[in-house]
């Protein structure tokens, strides 16, 4: 039963924060925006001290079911795991079997003291390669979303040919070469090691270090009754934890993260959870029977998906049907651009965790992961696939970390986060041709039309009051001239209000 009840609640966890960085419609992240600020580092760094203090009493009661329960990646490791023993057992003569290890507390304490210190000198980005929830964020925004897109618009191109619009397709892109290689180096040592069980949560992850501090004094703990155990082992062979030595009858409980699979492979009985102290000729009254093994499969196999549906058929942009339209390209701008909320440079970059869980949920495609090393993989804005809308502050809805503070929408319409420049020589009225569709689609009227000189058939050129210029980015989306926009948007130092 207690496994049950831990598969039942990590299966609908897992499937509740992957869907926050798939589903681009935003209706999972109404319900269940919460889950993201339960997790460890993202409640530490937001300053969530309930949270914080919530979590590691959880920890004191109960053991490390954070882990098993909470943790996103805790989970894919179960998932994986899982797969591999099955697949193992099927193809292979020798069925796979864990076994017990000894506890290596050089590494994890290397790792979390490295994690501390990477922390404290400000160098966030690259402690957050090792965090697991933004490790998993990383893998679900790079990796998971395109396959979900792409199946979306298969689905969306079928529905279509039945005149049915059950689907819609939505733009596909990943967001960058530097992340995407990331998430894949990531998804390989992932899943290398959870074909080796939890060894990553016990040896590299911080939050697994800190918990297992907690949990060698949980009140609950998986204990062993001396008098019905006969040595058999087999309460070993299935810990993915590696923390049960058989033989002396012990458990490491800094490592256990009360999966529950020793208890339904004890076939005396002789393992319990309980707060009660187990031994020698002392049992524990159970009218538990044997998990039955035909469930082992039941949950995982429920969330199995098919993403063989065919891919709609990319329409090339053309300008009227005449010529194809030039997609736009990165500018070089003075200073990068962070999101509304953000406060500055300095903040950002101390807070974030690089889930990337706000560039996922960003509905203009102004978000996107930084190559610059100092801020690797943190959010910063380009305005090639769209602008900032003053009607969205998803952004800031979902961090969480603090790192993006929430914005209302009044106060992000006058927010501060960049300042627009005119390119002169890309300007097409330099030329003689009129346009002014920067000053026209300006949501807070900082750019006019100007004619320079006597002559009265000069053509208008743009100016920017740079002091009612709040850097939305709506001028160089929408400006036509391509691929590099005659009017860039520059970042500032410290976001305000104007």
């Amino acid at each position: 039963m207690l496994k049950t009840i831990r598969r039942v609640l990590a299966f609908f966890v897992f499937v509740l924060i992957t869907l926050m960085f798939l589903d681009f419609t935003g209706t999972v992240n109404h319900w269940f925006g919460w889950l993201p600020m339960i997790q460890f580092i993202p409640a530490v760094l937001a300053l969530h001290v309930v949270i914080v203090i919530a979590l590691l009493v959880l920890t004191a009661i109960f053991g490390r079911i954070y882990c098993s329960v909470i943790c996103p990646l805790g989970i894919f490791q179960d998932i994986v795991a899982h797969f591999h023993v099955m697949t193992h057992n099927r193809f292979a003569k020798k069925k796979h079997k864990y076994a017990y290890r000894k506890e290596l507390p050089v590494i994890r304490w290397f790792f979390l003291c490295l994690f501390v210190v990477l922390f404290a000198f400000g160098v966030v980005s690259i402690a957050a390669l090792i965090e697991p929830y933004s490790a998993f964020g990383r893998m679900a925004t790079n990796l998971f979303a395109p396959l979900y897109g792409w199946t979306n618009n298969g689905l969306a191109a079928v529905a279509e040919h039945f005149e049915s619009y059950a689907f819609y397709s939505t733009d596909v892109w990943v967001k960058g070469g530097v992340s995407l290689l990331v998430s894949v180096i990531t998804l390989v040592v992932i899943v290398a090691f959870a074909f080796t069980g939890r060894t990553y949560c016990n040896t590299i992850c911080p939050v697994g270090t800190i918990l297992s501090v907690v949990s060698r004094f949980s009140w609950f703990k998986v204990q062993v009754d001396e008098s019905k155990c006969n040595k058999c082992g087999q309460c070993a062979r299935s810990c993915k934890a590696h923390c049960i030595d058989s033989p002396n009858g012990k458990i490491d409980y800094s490592r256990c993260v009360v999966c529950g699979n020793c208890l339904g492979k004890c076939k005396q009985g002789a393992l319990k959870y309980t707060h009660k102290r187990l031994s020698a000729g002392v049992s524990v009254e159970t009218t538990e029977k044997p998990a039955d093994e035909g469930r082992r499969a039941f949950l995982i196999g429920a969330a199995a998906v098919t993403v063989g549906t065919a891919l709609a058929q990319e329409q090339k942009k053309v300008d009227g049907g005449l010529a194809a339209i030039a997609d736009k390209k990165i500018p070089e701008r003075a200073k990068r651009i962070v999101p509304p909320g953000a406060v500055s440079l300095e903040h950002l970059a101390q807070h974030c965790t690089a889930c990337q869980l706000c560039i996922s949920n960003c509905p203009n495609g102004v978000l996107r992961p930084s190559t610059d090393f100092e801020h690797l993989m943190q959010p910063e804005m380009s305005y090639e696939r769209g602008y900032c809308r003053p009607e969205c502050n998803r952004c800031s809805d979902v961090c969480p970390t603090g790192a993006i503070r929430l914005v209302e929408l009044p106060e992000k319409c006058s927010t501060k986060i960049g300042t627009a420049r005119i390119v002169a020589e890309n300007c097409i009225t330099g030329s003689g041709v009129s346009c002014g569709n920067c000053a026209r689609h300006c949501p807070v009227g900082a750019i006019t039309m100007v004619k320079f000189g006597d002559d009265e058939n000069a053509v208008a050129s743009p100016v920017v009051d740079p002091e009612c210029c709040i850097g939305c980015g709506a001028c160089e989306n929408l400006c036509p001239v391509r691929p590099i926009s005659a009017i860039i948007v520059d970042g500032i130092e410290q976001q305000r209000t104007i």
